[in-house]
């Protein structure tokens, strides 16, 4: 049964940080590149940052390029997401997500794995 927990949410003020971890079981985590997305209330869920299968390639949403820094350690089935100097547009619920591709993948469609998300609330 392949599971993610996500982990590291929480409430912090204008351009604090965060780190979020992502613990992977259940499937060959090598085998899928991995996906940050985040939601907000009444808005639909969005790409955050991906990573390839061996950590080779990574992207972003352009709004926290700069800012957010996304890693893997396959080692221990674990995937990361650094948040830098945190907006208030950065607030919502952050999932992790596995994509059954080696190379980055910025469709939702193509994610076959998602945790249960983790709340990141910034406040101003």
């Amino acid at each position: 049964q392949a599971e993610l927990v996500e982990s590291g949410g929480g409430l912090v003020q204008v351009g604090g940080s965060l780190r979020l971890s992502c613990a992977a079981s259940g499937f060959r985590f090598t085998d899928y590149a991995m996906g940050w997305f985040r939601q907000d209330p009444g808005k639909e869920r969005e790409f955050v940052a991906g990573i390839s299968w061996n950590g080779d390639a990574t992207d972003y949403l352009d709004t926290v390029k700069g800012r957010f820094v996304v890693s893997r350690d396959n080692t221990k089935n674990t995937l990361y997401l650094q948040m830098n100097d945190l907006k208030p547009e950065d607030t919502g619920v952050y999932y992790c997500a596995a994509a059954g591709s080696y190379a980055i993948n910025y469709s939702q469609q193509m994610y076959t794995h998602w945790g249960q998300g983790t709340q990141v609330a910034v406040s101003s």
